[in-house]
This record gives structure tokens, sequence and C-alpha cells, in this order.
């Protein structure tokens, strides 16, 4: 326990030393960036013509030059054929890798914007979804530009290979469909807030810190004031209005599901999510796009914006501050049970 709270004390100081830091940092960047926001560009990519020119790739190595030759023909033949017939409708895939922020929200609405803007028909659009939870606000607004899809006709199916927990499942319920890998971590349908409080640290060393509100709740619970019983209750009941908002956005999109068993804030690997309702099928990306590519061609489109200096660099700090309390959670989950 005495190392624990050593470890604790180190990384508070970590986190503080990297604030001082990158605070005078990020506002030297600030000035010198330019006002308006980067501009970014949209890259559209023919998985199909990739796939065929792997495949053909490895085919070569084993063929002798007739046979070669036959491929190629074969080939030839194939493509004539295909300007004969009438061209069946494409699939999009879109990628989503989602920090606590869901900082990828502007790509994502972007990419999402370019496709409704278009009005091509596609079959079915495929979202490579990848993401253990964040914010309520970030991955709120997530969801609801992927309903936009859905109110554009549009069919939308969610392949997760890893990882769709919290605020990652919370924007794959709205697909109509989600595949998951068999040992994908799926669920953690909970509200959770963990916040530090320094008073006793100050009231030790003499510093007083003062709060003024006006409105009885404008704050609950702070890093730095007392933790009143009243404040604590006022936080709890705020936490399961958002739980309750959680579910009921769940079970807007998938009806059958049992809410009492699946909204424990539980994970569920990807074939014991099936089993409870939480995703339809259970396959993995790769092949879900391999399938779906003998019959449409599929496109990838991604939104690539340019970020300054000062966005790196911010990117860098809020990064490494996440990875040190994670690490320190991690560390901690390990050794509760000594």
């Amino acid at each position: 326990m005495e190392f624990l709270i050593d470890y604790g004390s180190f990384l508070l100081k970590t986190i503080t030393f990297i604030v001082i830091i990158s605070i005078p940092l990020i506002m030297f960047f600030s000035s010198r960036s330019k006002e308006a926001s980067p501009s970014g560009t949209l890259k559209i990519t023919n998985l199909s013509d990739k796939l065929d020119g792997m495949s053909s790739v490895i085919k070569s190595l084993t063929l002798s030059k007739a046979d070669k030759k036959k491929l190629l023909k074969e080939k030839k033949k194939s493509l004539k054929a295909k300007k004969n017939k009438s061209i069946p409708k494409p699939v999009y895939v879109l990628n989503f890798n989602g920090d606590i922020e869901a900082s990828s929200v502007e790509n994502l609405k972007e990419e999402i914007t370019a496709i409704i803007k278009s009005e091509t028909k596609c079959q079915e659009l495929v979202l490579r979804l990848e993401s253990p939870g964040g914010t309520v606000i970030g991955y709120g607004l997530c969801a609801a530009q992927l309903q936009r899809l859905r109110d554009a006709g549009i069919k939308v199916t969610a392949c997760v290979d890893k990882v769709a927990a919290s605020g990652g499942y919370m924007m794959a319920c709205v697909c109509n469909k989600i595949v998951s890998s068999p040992f994908a971590i799926i669920g953690s349908i909970g509200v959770v807030a963990a916040i530090p409080n320094f008073h006793k640290i100050l009231k030790k060393n003499n510093v007083d810190y003062e709060l003024h509100t006006a409105g009885e709740y404008k704050r609950t619970i702070t890093m730095f004031g007392e933790t009143t019983a009243a404040g604590r209750k006022k936080f709890k009941e705020h936490l399961e209005d958002i739980h309750v908002l959680f579910k009921d956005h769940i079970q807007k999109f998938r009806p059958s599901l049992n809410m009492k068993k699946v909204a424990t804030g539980e994970t569920w690997e990807g074939v014991k999510a099936l089993e409870v309702g939480l995703v339809d099928e259970i396959s993995t990306s790769d092949d879900y796009l391999l399938n779906l590519s003998k019959k449409h061609e599929i496109f990838e489109i991604s939104y690539i914006t340019k970020q300054n200096l000062q966005d790196r660099f911010s990117g860098f700090i809020s990064s490494t501050i996440s990875k040190l309390f994670i690490s320190f959670e991690s560390y901690f989950d390990k050794n509760k049970y000594r």
C-alpha cells in the first residue's frame, strides 16, 4: 500500500511538471499559428483494386509463364465483360479510432457530409470502429453523425475488431448491424467519473481555496474545494441521469436487448456479446469486406487534415497525461487483490 501511495505521489508530480512546462509552450505555438483552422482533403482509395493487386502478386509467384499469360487474358476478358454489365452499387468504408475526447468526430463529420452530399446510391457503408469510450459529449455527437447516414437511407454496418465499449458502443448501436471479431471487447454500458481532490493537502499547507458560484448546484465536486455530502449526492444523481439516457439511446436502436442484463457496466467478448444480443454477427472486418468485394467495388473514404505544430504538441501532451493515468489505474487493478 505504501508503494502505491509513493507511486501516486510520483504520478501527480510528473503530471504537474508536464502541465507547467506545456502551458508556456502551447501559448508560444498558439501565437505563431494561423487564425484559420487547417483545411483538409478527402482521400478515396479503391480497396477492391488493392485486394486484386495483392492476390495477383501472390498468384504470379506460383504460376508458370504459360499460366501467367492465361491469367492475363482472363483478366482482360473480365474487364471487357464488366464494361457491358450494369455497375453494382459500391460499398463505402470509414475508419474511426476513438480517444477519450472523440476528437476524430470532426473528420467523421466531413466524411459523412461528403457521402450524403454526393447523393450516390451505395449498397452499404461499413464503419471500422475502434474505441474504448470517453466523454458523453464527444461520443454523443459521434452517434448523432452516424444517425445522419440512417436518416439519409444508407445502411450502416459497424465492424469491431478490438473494442467498442461505453461511448464506442454508443456509436455502434446506431448502426443497422454490428459485426464483431470473436474476442473484441463489447459493451460497458455505464457511466464513470473520477476526480482527485486536493482539499486536505491545501488545508495542511495553510492554502485557502475560494470558489464563488451562483446557483445551488453550479459546482458539486471540484478538485480543490471540500466535498460536501449534498454535492456528492447531486453528482451521483447526475451520473445516474446520464446512465438512463445512455440506456434509452441503446434501447431505441436495439429494442430486443435485456437492458437489466447488459447495462451493468460489464463488457463481453464478441462471442458472448452475440449471445446477449449486443452484436449481430461474428467476423473480422477483413473477412466481412472480402465477402462484399465479390460483388461490389469497395471504396475507403477518409478526410485528412494537416495538423499545425500547436495541435500536434497539444495532442502529445494530452496523450501523455492520459497514458500516465491509464498506467496508474492498470497497476492498481493488478495489485488490489494481493
